[in-house]
């Protein structure tokens, strides 16, 4: 996989649909995209859990990386259809009426090839003082071509749709951020991707503004 020489990618979304979304950004000003070919693809799937260390490196010995590169332009252009999806309905409630848009989801998603699997739980990946029952359900998937890698894609994505409340969708308040977030906090007050980017920022800007205003006021006396 190729050397990382830019920051890491962002993961502060509290989704890991709206953290593919946030592939591409400006965090310096200069546009970086995280999916500009296939291996950072495969360094981004890995990053995220949605595809483990061991199928990935099985996945690339059966595909090239020229495959890889197709696969990844095609994830570019999923995302970009996401995004024109979440800044549409992000801040309302969804319906049946958003079904017909979901094409693109559902296409991928008739591709899967999942299945259940029941597997042993390993004691301590879990609280022993409720180990009543070590056997789970597992999802498990074939890895079958270089297009499967969309899949657990369309997979969390279908998962915000149906599962959360896009009224939770947020766009940080960021004058020139362009991240997304799913607001979990307790009174749906959030605003800021983070405190550290775009909350410091507002904070400072706040506080130039209102100290020249006050220089403003007192030289006008």
């Amino acid at each position: 996989m190729t050397e990382i020489t830019r920051p890491a990618a962002f993961f502060i979304a509290d989704n890991p649909a709206l953290d593919f979304l946030n592939t591409v950004a400006a965090p310096t000003g200069k546009e970086i995209d995280w999916l500009s070919n296939g291996s950072d693809l495969l360094d981004w799937l890995e990053q995220a859990e949605l595809v483990s260390s061991n199928h990935l490196k099985q996945f690339q010995d059966k595909n090239s990386l020229k495959q890889c590169d197709a696969i990844a332009a095609q994830a570019r252009d999923l995302r970009e259809w996401f995004r024109g999806f979440v800044t549409t309905y992000a801040g309302s409630r969804l319906s049946a009426a958003q079904l017909p848009e979901l094409k693109p989801i559902n296409t991928l998603l008739a591709r899967d090839s999942c299945y259940l699997q029941i597997n042993a739980e390993i004691m301590s990946e879990m609280n022993t003082e409720n180990y009543e029952q070590p056997l789970r359900w597992r999802q498990e998937r074939r890895w079958r071509t270089a297009d499967d890698l969309l899949l657990p894609l369309a997979e969390v994505i279908g998962n915000l749709i149906c599962s959360a409340d896009f009224k939770s969708v947020k766009a940080c308040e960021g004058a020139t951020c362009t991240l997304w977030f799913l607001d979990v906090s307790k009174n749906h007050s959030r605003r800021w991707c983070t405190m550290a980017i775009c909350g410091n920022r507002a904070k400072a800007a706040q506080y130039r503004a209102k100290k020249k205003l006050i220089h403003s006021e007192s030289g006008s006396d």
